[in-house]
């Protein structure tokens, strides 16, 4: 985590896949982090589509920005202007925030997947907090694998709420950077930091942490 770059430099950088991890120092912060055991507590995903501005594919608990699918504020999951999400979860979140880019670059037809994602998921739930720790633990526990001739069923079936790790994992298996049949939750922010080595398909790979510098209060 030794190279840094501004935010400026990082939104020219940045393309649709890329990984933003933050970490913060409040209470439910450190929760988060202690309860999964990494330093890092919230997770979202770049989408740069064409000449759009880049955007940030997430979930969280406020409604501080305009949702730019729905053209609402909501709580839950959320696609954001990229400068704006980062700025706020620096600024009223005090964040820190790295970026961690997809190698090689993802094809149009991917891209197309994510944006079907984001129209199918736009606006899930947060769950409460109970539901959080609780869908957590229960993506510990081992999963019975289907048998070879029953179809595994989509990751994210019945998802009626939404954390930040789910939403960026069930994104990912969608383009098929994630392999099927796990939970979403399964994933945690934790999975996504490079101290937890998470497997990627068809050769994709996430570069170490970049420290962006983020614009101070």
């Amino acid at each position: 985590m030794d190279a840094a770059i501004s935010l400026d430099q990082a939104l020219d950088l940045t393309r649709t896949g890329d990984i933003w991890i933050f970490r913060g120092r409040s209470g439910p912060d450190r929760a988060i982090q202690t309860l999964t055991n990494s330093p890092v507590n919230h997770v979202g995903m770049s989408l740069v589509i064409e000449d759009m501005p880049p955007l940030m594919w997430h979930a969280e608990l406020g409604k501080s920005l305009p949702d730019l699918w729905s053209g609402t504020f909501q709580r839950g999951v959320q696609l954001h202007d990229l400068r704006d999400a980062v700025t706020v979860w620096a600024q009223r979140y005090g964040q820190r925030g790295w970026l961690r880019q997809l190698e090689p670059g993802v094809t149009r037809t991917m891209e197309d997947k994510a944006l079907k994602t984001v129209a199918r998921l736009d606006g899930t739930p947060f769950p409460s907090s109970a539901q959080l720790a609780w869908r957590w633990v229960r993506g510990r526990v081992p999963q019975v694998r289907p048998r070879r001739w029953q179809r595994t069923p989509p990751g994210d079936a019945g998802l009626e709420t939404a954390y930040c790790a789910e939403v960026v994992a069930v994104t990912y298996e969608d383009m098929g950077l994630l392999p099927r049949g796990r939970q979403p939750n399964w994933y945690d922010p934790g999975r996504f930091w490079s101290g937890d080595e998470l497997e990627l398909c068809a050769g994709f790979t996430l570069g170490d942490e970049i420290v962006v510098e983020l614009p101070a209060t």
